[in-house]
């Protein structure tokens, strides 16, 4: 049986008491007319038989003789009018209470239905609250992991990718920027690319996404990005609906694929990284990817995507973060925190065109396989000794003379970062000249220097006293840019 809702109920009570009310009226009216009736059928009756005239002559005589009957009939001749004036005033003030009451009522239904449809609009609101995710209700887990054995080394994999952005996209890089950026993956889920504007800082990230067969996504940077909420939206209170970015709806599907995933904040310094990206940061550093949860919304709704945990979304681990850099007036400058959990590479040189025009296949690499090529790469190659030795004697010399350190993430990285770039085909030297430019000497930026060029001298003398002449371009070149 059906419930009856309010408005229902209260309409019914009133038509309920209106019948009542309206049978009364008319048992009154029937009882008016059937006693008036049958008195006026009973004066009309002793009037045609004439004893009307003998009754009222023996009721006058009864009456005017007995002081009693005489105080009674006058008594009654003032009593029934005056009794009848109050039962026409107590009718009319009736008929308005009853009007007063059926106001009343009426409200009430109004506001009974008024409750009803608020009701139904929430209820209404409720089952729209289950789709508050649009896209992502509708994204299905992607069982796509490419097959292993795609590479069999690090090496292979540069040198198949670097000829597959010069065949099939026509861009050109050096042997040693490939190295840099594939070792820099293997370390560190942050890079930061920079360099002159043109030289392929988004290109070479684009690439790549093609080159392993899932296009990167490319997401610029606004000047006004402060929070978290600029990367992956927010929920809008008046639609009811989340606003999804697309950067949201990718992580969403990288948690459920075995592919690698690249995410390009194109012109990152645009705004302040360490604002908008603060929270990824401090999640990256954790070392179980399995605690790593970025909060989308602040509860959790019956029908929200089943890949949200409590309202939140894990931050995938096949996921990649590749930073475009332009140091320029226009732009932010990235803070040394930043920097510290960043891999980067330095695009400032322009390579020659090479290779022919016949387009290479892409590499599907999963993301399992790469993360086993680096494990491998860093389990297989160790930093040497005298190496070690080196490091240690340079730590003490730059902490002495210009109060840096390399710190634990930094030699973690070094190590990490030489035993993939050698992997990867390249020289010990090579990579430990590289890193130590770009995760070491690049604290000196943050001095004042103007007055200690003596100082920088000696640093480049200590670097060739130690590694040797001709040896550590890279920092030695940077040493003297900065000391002009």
């Amino acid at each position: 049986m059906k419930e009856l809702t309010t408005a229902e109920k209260t309409a019914a009570r009133i038509k309920r008491r209106t019948r009542r009310r309206t049978v009364s009226v008319i048992l009154l009216l029937v009882s008016v007319l059937l006693v008036g009736g049958s008195l006026i059928a009973l004066l009309l009756l002793l009037h045609t038989n004439g004893k009307l005239a003998e009754i009222l002559t023996v009721i006058s005589d009864v009456v005017f003789e007995n002081e009693f009957f005489r105080t009674l009939f006058i008594f009654w001749m003032l009593a029934v009018p005056l009794i009848l004036i109050i039962l026409l005033v107590i009718n009319i003030l009736r008929r308005r209470q009853f009007g007063y009451y059926h106001r009343t009522w009426a409200d009430v239904a109004q506001l009974a239905l008024g409750a009803d449809r608020k009701a139904a609009a929430a209820e209404a609101a409720k089952k729209e609250k289950k789709n508050r995710f649009s896209r992502l209700n509708e994204m299905m887990p992607r069982d796509d992991a490419p097959k292993e054995g795609a590479v069999r080394s690090l090496a292979e994999l540069c040198e198949k990718f670097r000829v597959f952005a010069a065949a099939d996209l026509h861009l050109y890089y050096t042997e040693a920027q490939i190295r840099e950026f594939i070792a820099g993956l293997a370390v560190s889920r942050i890079l930061i690319l920079q360099g002159m504007s043109g030289t392929g800082k988004t290109s070479l990230a684009y690439a790549f996404g093609e080159f392993l067969g899932n296009s990167s996504s490319i997401v610029p940077v606004q000047p006004m990005w402060k929070e978290r909420s600029d990367l992956l939206g927010y929920y809008n209170e008046f639609t009811k609906k989340y606003n999804e970015t697309p950067l949201l709806r990718k992580m969403y599907e990288a948690n459920g694929s075995g592919q690698i995933y690249l995410t390009v904040l194109d012109e990152m310094n645009i705004a302040r990284v360490e604002y908008y990206f603060a929270e990824f940061l401090s999640l990256l550093e954790i070392p179980d990817p399995e605690l790593r949860y970025l909060e989308v919304v602040s509860d959790k709704w019956e029908d929200d995507p089943k890949g949200l945990k409590e309202g939140r979304i894990k931050l995938p681990e096949n996921m990649w973060f590749i930073g475009t850099a332009n140091n320029d007036d226009s732009t932010f400058s990235i803070s040394d925190k930043v920097y510290d959990r960043a891999m980067i590479v330095d695009l400032d040189v322009r390579a020659v065109p090479f290779g022919g025009t016949e387009p290479v296949p892409s590499v599907p690499v999963s993301y399992a396989e790469f993360n086993r090529l680096s494990e491998n790469a860093q389990k297989g190659y160790e930093l040497t000794r005298r190496n070690e030795r080196r490091l240690a004697k340079l730590d003490a010399f730059f902490a002495d003379r210009f109060r840096i350190s390399f710190g634990n993430r930094i030699m973690r990285q070094i190590r990490s970062y030489i035993s993939v770039y050698a992997s990867c085909g390249g020289g010990e030297l090579e990579a430990l000249d590289d890193i130590l430019c770009k995760k070491v000497l690049r604290k000196l930026a943050y001095q004042d220097l103007s007055m200690r060029k003596g100082d920088l001298d000696e640093a480049s003398k200590y670097l060739e006293t130690l590694f040797g002449e001709e040896s550590m371009p890279k920092c030695r070149a940077y040493l003297a840019r900065i000391g002009k």
